[in-house]
């Protein structure tokens, strides 16, 4: 049998190998695509090349069919895959509180009939609610024959004893060997009797027609229920329904559960234990109440009454003394008065009917009886009988005694004689208790040889070894000792044939810090994932910080501290304002030099360590040489600086002022130039018109300078013309007459996002993407087009979709097969006819057709179309005339 978590699912794609291969049966879009063939189209073999190559049609559609599940399969799984590998750990944190809220939902659907008939009371569901848990949480309910989780899609079987589940094919199988081990144990019965199976965990007894064949809900209302996400695992969702244990004439009003039922919550009329006090409503489950009263019942003694509270059952027995006699009444002693009928040890001495004896029993209530010696007596041995009064004793009769002796092969060979008879001395030939040796030896002794047993026992592993052993050899009295599956512990049993039981500890998987944890079946404490703690992480820190960063327990060490660094630098007093960098993995540069090409460089090793603080980058207000502005610096450069602009200071000629670099002035009092500033070596340096790029023609002058008549250069918007303007006009031009006059006039040869081009003339800065040139949308089987702007496309928001036609003209377009040759020939007659066509259109326009073409008749026409379908026939009317023949 193979285990449960094989039996549900058989990989995708394994009913490939009854029908034909898929590299057989469809041709890849590439390949398609080369060979100039439509979508749609699939590879056929010649149906006349060979009778072993012919494919029915439905092969050919279920191969098809099973491709495309699972090809849809395999799209869903990789899809899953996606979403869940870039899922992140807070997605992780929100689904698990999002399966949590779920699961809370379920529980209370399925308290909702308990909750109503206790008020909203569920202290009594404890017990229920941790069943309940545990069939949701992953790993917490195990099978203990195969010690593997109970998944919700696998059909299972619970204990009425223990409520443990149990995989159905585990507890078949485990049913099946249990009641083959017990009956081989005796040859005799063999199959003839018909023993009960334990229960792997309680041990609780069932008969062998209450093997479980079927699969179940927890109620046993529905076989095979389905899987519904919105209910327990394995329950039917309908109402319980079972009887109450202790039984109390009510029903379970839980939805369809695992584990035993709930304290009946029905509110019954009930009175007291001693039934004195009125009757009140009270639970069912909890109907037995006292009244707090005196009992007063009487007593069996008959004489006191009971003076406990009032109390269930039958009153205790009366603790008072008093004197009472015996039986015969000869003697009075003090005892409990729930026992009034005792025996003194005295004789009863009455004298016997005879006048010759005395009665000798002891203290007895009633007649004494007739003599015992009186009447006919018999001998010892038995064999006369006389009369004879009773103060005589009965002779012996000298006949021999006769009697069996204990060894009961032979009788006493001794006169008739009072007492016992003596053990048995004859010499007869003993055989030993194994039958392998015989002596002769007296009868009353019992012969054993020393040879020891070589059979094995019940357990088919240690041999016997008693000596003279008659062959039913006992039962194996050695420890097990075997390893049991959980290879934790051993079998404590008495050593068995067969599989030992599952191992009945439970191990506690627990989570880092110890406040979580999960019990689990022994030996499942590998593979059981670790609870997820939703205390903080103890973990004390491993930096200079005080405390860590609050976050979740956790195994492995801690994430690197994101805490500011706050550590006061000793050059300037600020703090670090980095992020902590007392444990930052560094990769450590190996700087060994190879000895050959043969050798190869090793990987990188990373090493932890502590990185001093970053230079401090606090702004200093700091003012440049020349102080033209305050900057802010770093605090760890902070100092004298150029802020690298123009002095600026006005030179001796009144019109030009220093150009050097920002640089150091010793006379800060005087406003022009000092001695540190340059020279004016230069021409005219009064400012220029607005826009103007040329310099004036005369050299440093006082007054306004003239008009400037240069031509300039420019590129219009577009970027392609070459435009010549007088620097007058473009300078004193506004905007828009600007915009004019470097415009080429011509269409803007930009090209927009759409690939478009911008139908505007030539014009400053982008271009005005709304396009509305027209462009045709077709739907995705391509039959249906349409024409929207170029905009809208791009938006979005023009689609065309696929109407009714265009799905029945796909589904007939999957559905349509070559079904006979004819169909095949008329294919290939218009592939040849179109590829006919395409070669005449690529002749020379310029050449001349000197040929006239005759007219053919009907015949020559249509002969290609009739022929082939007629010898089509004829070949397979001479086939099957060669088989019948043959």
């Amino acid at each position: 049998m193979e285990p449960a978590w094989r039996q549900q699912g058989k990989g995708r794609g394994r009913g490939q190998a009854r029908g034909q291969p898929l590299s057989e049966t469809v041709v890849s879009r590439p390949q398609r695509e080369r060979s100039g063939q439509p979508p749609d189209a699939r590879v056929h073999t010649n149906p006349w090349s060979g009778r072993g190559n012919r494919r029915p049609q439905r092969d050919t559609l279920s191969s098809q069919s099973k491709f495309e599940e699972i090809r849809r399969s395999n799209q869903a799984a990789a899809q899953r895959f996606t979403e869940s590998q870039y899922s992140s750990s807070s997605e992780e944190d929100e689904g698990d509180e999002e399966l949590c809220g779920k699961h809370g939902m379920i529980l209370d659907s399925t308290f909702t009939t308990y909750t109503c008939q206790t008020g909203g009371d569920i202290t009594d569901l404890e017990r229920t609610r941790q069943y309940l848990n545990d069939a949701f949480q992953s790993g917490a309910v195990t099978c203990l024959i195969c010690i593997a989780s109970v998944k919700r899609n696998q059909a299972v079987w619970s204990c009425s004893g223990c409520y443990c589940i149990f995989h159905l094919p585990c507890i078949q199988k485990w049913a099946k060997d249990s009641i083959f081990l017990v009956s081989s144990v005796t040859d005799e019965d063999f199959g003839k009797k018909e023993y009960p199976w334990p229960c792997p965990k309680c041990r609780h007894e069932y008969k062998p027609q209450e093997t479980p064949n079927r699969y179940c809900c927890y109620c046993g209302k529905v076989e095979d229920p389905p899987l519904d996400p919105w209910l327990l695992p394995h329950s039917c969702g309908q109402v319980c329904d079972r009887e109450f244990k202790p039984a109390c004439g009510h029903r379970c009003l839980l939805l369809c559960h695992p584990g035993p039922c709930p304290p009946c919550p029905k509110m019954v009329q009930v009175s007291c234990l001693c039934k004195k006090a009125t009757p009140v409503p009270r639970r069912c489950s909890a109907k037995a109440w006292s009244c707090q009263q005196r009992c007063g019942r009487v007593l069996p003694c008959g004489q006191h009454a009971c003076e406990n509270l009032c109390h269930a059952g039958d009153c205790e027995p009366c603790p008072r003394v008093s004197k009472q006699r015996c039986v015969c009444g000869r003697q009075v002693s003090q005892r409990l008065c729930a026992s009034p009928v005792w025996h003194c040890e005295l004789s009863c001495g009455k004298p016997l009917p005879c006048g010759n004896h005395t009665c000798e029993r002891v203290c007895h209530s009633g007649p004494c009886g007739e003599c015992p010696r009186s009447g006919s007596r018999l001998c010892p041995c038995g064999k006369s009988k006389c009369s004879l009064p009773c103060t005589e004793d009965v002779p012996t009769c000298g006949d021999t005694c006769g009697k069996v002796l204990g060894c009961g092969l032979h009788t006493c060979s001794m006169r008739c004689h009072r007492g016992p008879c003596e053990t048995c001395r004859q010499e007869v030939e003993k055989q030993c208790r194994c039958g392998k040796y015989t002596r002769c030896m007296p009868c009353h002794k019992e012969y054993l040889c020393e040879s020891k047993c070589p059979k094995t026992r019940s357990c088919q592993r240690h041999q016997c070894k008693r000596k003279c052993c008659p062959g039913n050899c006992p039962p194996c009295d050695q420890s097990c000792g075997r390893t049991l599956g959980c290879r934790n512990h051993k079998c404590p049993s008495v050593c068995h044939q067969g599989s030992c039981y599952p191992c009945p500890e439970t191990v506690q998987v627990r989570c880092h810090c110890g406040s979580t944890a999960l019990t689990v079946p022994c030996g499942r404490e590998k593979s059981t994932r670790p609870p997820r703690c939703k205390e903080l992480c103890r973990s004390p820190p491993t930096c200079h910080h005080s405390s860590r960063e609050k976050h979740r327990c956790h195994f492995g060490t801690c994430p690197p501290c994101r805490q500011i660094c706050q550590r006061v630098l000793e050059a300037c007093g600020h703090t670090c304002p980095a992020l902590c960098h007392d444990e930052v993995m560094v990769k450590k540069t190996d700087r060994t030099q190879l000895a050959g090409p043969w050798e190869q460089l090793s990987e990188p090793a990373f090493v932890c360590k502590a990185l001093p603080c970053p230079p401090c980058q606090v702004p200093i207000d700091t003012a440049c040489l020349g102080e033209h502005e305050v900057s802010p610096l770093p605090c760890h450069s902070c100092g004298p600086f150029s802020c690298g602009r123009p002095c600026g200071r006005l030179l001796a000629c009144g019109n030009h002022r220093c150009n050097r670099e920002c640089h150091i002035h010793w006379e800060t009092l005087c406003p022009g130039a000092g001695k540190e500033c340059q020279r004016c070596e230069e021409s005219c340096g009064r400012p220029r018109p607005q826009g103007c790029p040329h310099p004036c023609p005369l050299p440093c002058h006082p007054g306004a300078c003239p008009q400037c008549k240069q031509m300039v250069r420019v590129k219009c918007h577009c970027k392609i013309a070459t435009l010549f303007i007088e620097c007058l006009k473009l300078t004193t031009a506004d905007e828009e007459t600007r915009k004019l006059l470097e415009s080429c006039q011509n269409q803007c040869p930009k090209e927009l996002r759409c690939g478009h081009r911008c139908k505007e003339t030539c014009h400053p800065g982008t271009c005005d993407e709304t396009c509305n040139q027209k462009v045709k949308v077709k739907c995705p089987c391509k039959r249906i087009k349409k024409e929207y702007p170029c905009s809208k496309v791009c938006e979005g928001q023009a689609k065309v979709q696929c109407d009714e036609a265009c799905k029945l003209l796909m589904k007939k377009a999957s559905e349509v097969k070559p079904s006979n040759c004819r169909s095949h020939v008329f294919l290939a007659q218009a592939e040849l006819e179109a590829f006919e066509k395409r070669m005449k259109g690529r002749r020379k326009k310029n050449r001349r057709n000197t040929e006239v073409e005759a007219e053919e008749s009907l015949w020559q026409k249509y002969r290609k179309y009739t022929m082939v379908p007629v010898c089509g026939v004829l070949l397979a009317m001479a086939t099957f005339y060669i088989r019948n023949v043959l």
